[in-house]
C-alpha cells in the first residue's frame, strides 16, 4: 500500500491559501503511507515529465484536518517517490482547526 487511502475530493473546508502563502510554510518529512489522496486519477505524462515541478511548488501541499493528512497537491511527486522506492517525501503541511 502506497497511501493510507485514496479519495475523490477534499473533505475539509476551503482554506483559500495562495501559492505565496503556501510557500511560507516550511516543508517537513511525511511518510507516504500516512497520506490520504484527494484525487483518484493522474496524468501519466505529468508523472513522467522531467520538469514536472517547473510551474509549481517544489514541495507537495498537505492539509492536516481531523487527524488526517490530505495530499491536496503533489500526487505526481508522491507517486514518483514511491516508484523510486522512497517511503517519504518533504511536503508543506497546513494545519486546519477542527470545527
Amino acid at each position: 500500500m502506497i497511501f493510507k487511502s485514496v479519495r475523490d475530493g477534499r473533505p475539509y473546508p476551503d482554506h483559500n491559501l495562495t501559492l505565496k502563502q503556501w510557500s511560507e510554510i516550511p516543508p517537513r518529512p511525511l511518510r507516504l503511507d500516512q497520506l490520504i489522496t484527494t484525487k483518484r486519477e493522474l496524468a501519466l505524462d505529468k508523472l513522467l515529465a522531467e520538469d514536472s515541478t517547473f510551474y509549481g511548488d517544489l514541495f507537495p501541499h498537505v492539509v492536516q484536518w481531523q487527524g488526517g493528512l490530505y495530499l491536496e497537491d503533489g500526487l505526481h511527486r508522491a507517486l514518483r517517490a514511491a516508484l523510486q522506492q522512497r517511503n517519504q517525501i518533504h511536503a508543506r503541511v497546513l494545519v486546519l482547526p477542527t470545527e
